[in-house]
């Protein structure tokens, strides 16, 4: 057992160098920096070390800033010979510390979405009417729900299907027309309450569907039992309509810390699946945005999941080697795949998960694959 111990350690060691070598300081670095409001761990890494998403395992710091997550305006880094970073001066005042990320392009995602087996969904409890059969509710008002066993005073957040998302084969691909409004590309709008719209099914594919997402628009408290329960819609951000769904609160803060480490595999189709601001597939992503990503925990995906985003090489033919009176009739060639930048996970679910954009030298794409970063 000691033995087996011994040898755990001497491979934890061996790994923890390995990544410190690969994680060396650029050559351009200055000796010392000051840390400003506005930055992040993630971008003074990048500023610095050649491979940002290793900044955890040199990241060296005094007693006094035991937590490298709790870097702050005013500290003085020093960027020393040995290729680690060390906090050489804290500011006398308190202030609040760098996040790893920047946390006000992710909130949305941590609070207000989530992504649910899409069987599992359709058993929760839903909006069946609103008060005096109004089309719509608003805070204040009652709305009576379906299979609901929430005791007087429970409370239950009201959530909307948005999109479902689905894997395309070769060969298959989304109706044009088919795209989201909030999350877009491979991903099919719910027009209406459980209801998805398909268009020449047979001839555009229907894909393999790997979740769900659902929006949190509001929370209702249990006032009476009975099927239907009474509930009083106590917030929400849009009006309540029948076909909504009832799930638990979740009222556990989230972490706001990330710790950044390369991906250990890669699932066969993990790829881009889908992001903010596109309207349709053909739209594209750069820093800072959130993506959707096909790979999640079911395949080893947990927060801090750094990728590297390439985009997939054309299938060209070769002319050159065919027969030069036959153009466009020679061999076909694969070309490579051209490295289009860097995404890290912040929320993961079973098989999708969400990334930040940290870095890229070109705008990412819907279908871009996921690789391990070298």
């Amino acid at each position: 057992m000691f033995k087996k111990a011994l040898a755990l350690v001497a491979a934890m060691l061996v790994t923890l160098t390995a990544y410190a070598a690969g994680a060396d300081l650029r050559a351009d670095h200055p000796s010392t920096y000051v840390v400003k409001k506005g930055d992040t761990l993630w971008s003074i890494s990048a500023r610095f070390l050649k491979k940002p998403w290793l900044w955890p395992e040199i990241w060296d710091v005094n007693q006094q800033v035991y937590n490298p997550h709790l870097i702050y305006p005013g500290d003085v880094l020093q960027l020393g010979g040995d290729n680690r970073l060390r906090v050489a001066q804290h500011p006398m005042e308190e202030a609040n510390p760098i996040p790893a990320i920047p946390l006000d392009r992710i909130a949305p995602f941590l609070h207000d979405l989530r992504v649910m087996n899409s069987s599992d969904l359709a058993r929760t409890p839903y909006v069946v009417a609103s008060e005096e059969d109004q089309p719509r509710a608003v805070e204040g008002q009652y709305v009576y729900a379906r299979g609901l066993n929430g005791a007087p005073g429970q409370r239950f957040a009201v959530a909307r299907p948005t999109h479902v998302y689905r894997l395309y084969g070769p060969g298959e691909r989304p109706h044009p027309l088919e795209v989201g409004h909030l999350l877009n590309s491979d991903v099919d709008v719910v027009q209406g309450p459980w209801q998805e719209d398909f268009r020449n099914d047979n001839m555009w594919g229907r894909g393999a569907e790997i979740g769900t997402e659902v929006e949190i628009i509001g929370t209702v408290q249990v006032l009476r039992g009975g099927d239907p329960a009474t509930t009083l819609l106590t917030n929400a951000k849009m009006e309540v309509r029948p076909g909504d769904r009832l799930l638990p609160v979740d009222d556990q803060p989230y972490d706001p810390t990330f710790w950044p480490h390369p991906a250990r595999s890669i699932p066969p189709y993990a790829r881009v699946l889908a992001f903010t601001n596109g309207m349709d597939s053909d739209s594209t992503e750069g820093p800072m945005s959130v993506v959707a990503l096909s790979a999640g925990s079911a395949d080893g995906v947990n927060n801090g999941t750094t990728f590297s985003i390439f985009h997939p090489g054309d299938e060209i033919t070769d002319d050159v080697a065919g027969d030069s009176r036959k153009r466009s009739f020679g061999p076909h060639v694969q070309l490579p795949a051209e490295f289009i930048g860097h995404a890290m996970v912040f929320r993961t679910f079973e098989h999708v998960s969400y990334a930040l954009v940290m870095d890229g030298i070109r705008p990412v794409q819907v279908g871009d694959e996921l690789q391990v970063p070298e």
